[in-house]
């Protein structure tokens, strides 16, 4: 399991929009994803889950993955989180 803490650099946090194409991501891979934000866990290819994260720009969260693409799954989500403009 490889575990990331960050600051969300997303213009607009994981609204709408980003939270769809972070969950499609997401599913591209088998490992598990999880996000973790203010003690709540959800996965991370659940877009209703994300969503109600409310995650926003400049808040912190922690990326989890687990499986055999985990390294793939956390490199490339993390770089996700950290574009400031998609």
């Amino acid at each position: 399991m490889l575990i990331k803490r960050m600051k969300v650099q997303l213009s607009g946090g994981l609204l709408a929009r980003h939270t769809a194409l972070f969950v499609r991501e997401a599913c591209s891979f088998q490992s598990d994803i999880f996000l973790l934000k203010d003690g709540k866990c959800v996965s991370g290819k659940s877009i209703m889950k994300v969503m109600a994260l409310a995650v926003k720009k400049g808040d912190e969260i922690t990326l989890l993955t687990n499986g055999v693409d985990e390294q793939a799954a956390a490199c490339t989500l993390e770089e996700f989180l950290l574009t400031k403009h998609r």
